[in-house]
Formats: C-alpha cells, structure tokens, sequence
C-alpha cells in the first residue's frame, strides 16, 4: 500500500480520542438511554466521607462510649473477616435511631461545604459534564448514606441519587435500613433495576468506581471506568482490558503546597515595601497601588501554581473605566479578576472583609467599598464614595450575584452594579470565570495548582438604559454568562451576534 493511500488511516488515527478520556465522551454517542454512573468515595471526591462524618461527630462530642466500644468491634470483627457491610450499616442505623432526618441532611450538607467540596476530583467534574452535554442520564451510586451523598449530588447538579437509605417514620430514624445497602452485587443489582424502569441501555453505558467490590458494577455496563481502583479492581482491569484511569490532583493540602501559600502571602511585606517608597517619591497613593496591586497577584498565583487562560482579553483594556462584572464561587475570584485588571480599579466587597488581615488593609488604600449588606441605605451610600472614583479614572470591579454562588448555580444578579455604571456614564465588561473551583472549593483557604479558564466579553454600553428598563437590560446581561458558560468561550458572542474568537 503506499504512502498517499496510507494517509487517511493516519489522520484518524491522530485524531481518535484516548479511551477514558473527556474527548472520548465528547465524541461519542448521545441520547439519556445511556447511563453515566459516578461512584462517589474514593471516585468522584478523594478520602472516604465517612471518615470526614466521624470525625465532626467525634469534635462535637456526638459519639459516646458505648457507640465508641462497638465501632472498635466491628472494625476488628471486620479485619477478621467475621463481619462485613451489611453488619456496618445496621450499626449505622442503631446508632441514628431517633434522630430527625432533617438535622442529619442539614449536618451533611455543612459537612460538605466545609470539608468534602474542595476533594471533588476536577478530572471527574469534567467528565461529568461531557456526560451531560451530551445528554446522558447522570447517576451518583454509592455505598454511602443520603446525608453524605445527596449533597454531593445537589452541589453536582445530578438528579439521580441511588445510596444506602433507612426507614424514617414520622422524620425520625427508626434504627433500621430501608432496603439492601448498595455494596457490591447489591448497587449492581440496584443500577440494572434503575435502568429497567427508564430503559437505560446498559450495554452503552459509563460506570465510575474504585473499590474492590465493584467488579460486578464493572461487569454490568459496556463502558467500565476503574478510577483511582483498589487493587482487586485494578487487577480485574488488567484481566479485562478495562481503561483505568488515576487522579491525584485532590486529597489533603500537602506541606509543599501549604508553605507555597504561606511563601506567597508573606511576599506582600516586601512587594508593599517598594510599592510604597515609590508612592512617596511619586506623592501619589494610586501609583503605590499600581506597583503592589499587579505584583503581588503574579507572585501569588506563580508560587500557587495557578495559571489563567484568557479569552477576549483585549476587551480588559479596549475601555476604561468600565465596571466589570465577574460570576463569583469560590474565595480566589476576586485575586483572579485582580491579577487580570492590574492597575487603576477599585471595587465592592461585603463588610466582613474589612477586617481580613491582607483584604482589609489593602482594600482600604485602594478605597473599596466595604457595605453591609443588612443597610441598604449605608450601602448606597458606600457605594457613592466609589462611583466618584471613575471620574478619575478609575474602574469598578463587582460580583452582581451578591456572594458566592453554591454548586452549579448562577445566582439572580443585584442591580448595584449597573446602577453604577449608569450613574457614571461608563460601560460595563463581563468577565466569566468558568472552574475557579479547580484551584478550590467554595470555602477553601489555600490555592491548589490549576489552570482556571476566563472569557471577556466586550464591553456593553449604558448610554441609553433606563431605569424603568434596568430589570430587562441586567437578565440580558446575566444571560450572556449563562450563555458562555453553556457553550464556552463563544455562547455569549453568538447572543451578541459577534464573530467568534479563538483563545490566544
């Protein structure tokens, strides 16, 4: 056969995705009557969540003696082979007896937000999110308990939960399971039953896990996925010719990335140290700020191992002042439109930041607007002293959505903003970060390495906005994140009906 006819062969070869990857998903078919089942520990969230349950109880005093003494029981009866799951969720379920299910949910959902969020794998998210733009039936099963799964789920955006449930009557726990626990055979026999009734074609299907006993969960799909696996699991792979894929970009923050954190705040002393002597050679505040502000961001996100990629970044600068508008999830946002802008900003921050050790000191000589947001009236009014700022020059930062978004979810957008930029007679620029979370959870405190992805959009004038028309004008605004967010980097163009653009 010769070259010219070898050819084609080796174009699609190149381009044919690596089985277990993000493209393969992308590539492949759609429709919900494929499955894409997510086991949860160990699969979806590095650590196991009942340890994270565990430990809360014990801190709160929760767990007495006598609960202590047969944990230690089981455990040992366990290692010996004397006792197994079905043994462990019965103790589970004595020990809850009594307790209202709603105060359970409510624990598990503080839980989560506080110490399960920031170990989702982003590998998995975006896997789970290829699934579901392709329109896969989306399944979280697990082993697990309501309380630790579902708000896994809701944070995820997955509808359909199968789990270990307990007998609840009149919403309180009557110390026994509901149904079989979803272990081994059991969640296998769960998942061919769930797609009985709404006709899942399994053999099309993904499925997720790591654990041992998920070999017949493997067995009973067409698209098994061992991650992160256990050693039996990892051996069954290799026997069957499984993709097993491995992610180690969760857990808990490492020393390395601990001190890289630390290191990094602390060049604030130096950085700020020269910024101010230039200040005072230039007798001007905002140059000082211009030095501080940029230099210490790169510093920050360089020892982080944060990295950004930019499209529409030319609309950063092509008007200025402008108020740029950025969606907000996660404590690192504000450092990561901060690094983008650089110079001659200021912003609106929630009152509580003022006295943040590095945000307050730093926000007060930029003149942030610290409000409270339970005085609408002194909030105006705080919000007045920066709009006098863009008369000379300088630009307004601000999250419309008022606070941290959970999960998925894009919150209703405030119209302080673009009041704002009304009363100032200055345009306003979307900025739409799409994975913030990738480098940490809604409440995390340290940055983990990653590249976050963010799309300008170009800026949007206001010289003819109305009051009586405000409303109207801001849901056109906050459908340009929707959309850019739903079909990224361009669904906010094609709204616009502007070319598309390319990532520089």
């Amino acid at each position: 056969m010769s070259r010219k006819a070898r050819a084609p062969a080796a174009a699609v070869a190149k381009t044919a995705a690596r089985v277990g990857s993000v493209e393969e998903i992308e590539q492949g078919p759609s429709g919900k009557s494929i499955a894409a089942i997510f086991d949860f520990d160990g699969t979806l969230i590095a650590g196991y969540s009942a340890l994270d349950v565990a430990q809360a109880r014990l801190m709160k005093g929760d767990i007495k003696a006598r609960e202590l003494i047969g944990m230690a029981t089981l455990a040992a009866r366990g290692v010996l082979g004397l006792a197994g799951f079905k043994e462990l969720i019965a103790f589970t379920a004595a020990s809850w007896r009594g307790r209202k299910e709603s105060d359970l949910m409510q624990e598990g959902e503080r839980l989560f937000k506080a110490r399960i969020a920031d170990r989702v794998f982003p590998e998995m998210k975006r896997r789970l999110e290829a699934h579901r733009a392709k329109g896969h039936t989306l399944i979280i099963a697990s082993s697990a308990t309501p309380f630790q799964v579902e708000p896994a789920a809701k944070f995820l955006g997955v509808e359909n939960v199968l789990c270990t449930r307990f007998e609840v009557v009149d919403g309180r726990m009557t110390g026994k399971p509901k149904d079989a626990p979803l272990w081994g055979e059991g969640k296998a026999n769960a998942i061919k039953a769930f797609a009985k009734k709404h006709r899942i074609e399994l053999k099309r299907s993904y499925a997720y896990a790591d654990g041992n006993e998920e070999v017949p969960l493997m067995l009973s799909v067409g698209n098994p996925r061992p991650t992160n696996p256990q050693e039996k699991l990892e051996q069954a792979a290799r026997t069957h010719n499984w993709p097993v894929q491995k992610f180690s970009s969760r857990g808990r923050i490492g020393m390395d990335q601990l001190a890289r954190n630390l290191a990094a705040i602390a060049t604030i002393g130096p950085i700020a140290t020269f910024a101010t002597a230039a200040g005072i050679l230039n007798n001007d505040v905002r140059s000082a700020l211009n030095i501080l502000v940029p230099q210490w961001g790169d510093v920050l996100h360089a020892f982080a191992g944060v990295k950004l990629q930019v499209t529409g970044e030319e609309n950063l600068w092509s008007h200025r002042p402008a108020v740029f508008v950025f969606n907000h999830r996660t404590n690192f946002d504000a450092f990561i439109v901060g690094k983008l802008l650089r110079v001659d900003y200021t912003g609106v921050a929630k009152k509580e930041l003022e006295m943040h050790p590095v945000m307050g000191p730093v926000g007060r000589l930029m003149k942030v607007a610290f409000i409270d947001r339970s005085d609408t009236k002194k909030a105006l009014e705080s919000m007045k002293s920066v709009v006098d700022l863009a008369g000379q020059g300088i630009s307004i930062v601000i999250a419309p959505e008022g606070t941290r978004a959970q999960g998925r979810e894009l919150l209703p957008f405030k119209k302080g903003a673009f009041r704002m930029a009304m009363t100032a007679g200055i345009p306003i620029v979307p900025i739409v970060i799409r994975n913030a979370d990738d480098i940490g959870a809604r409440d995390a405190i340290f940055m983990r390495p990653g590249t976050v992805e963010v799309t300008v959009l170009p800026p949007i004038s206001v010289a003819d906005w109305t009051l009586e028309d405000l409303d109207e004008r801001i849901d056109a605004v906050r459908d340009l994140f929707v959309a850019t967010l739903g079909d990224w980097p361009d669904g906010g163009l094609k709204l616009l009906g502007v070319k598309k653009r390319r990532k520089r």
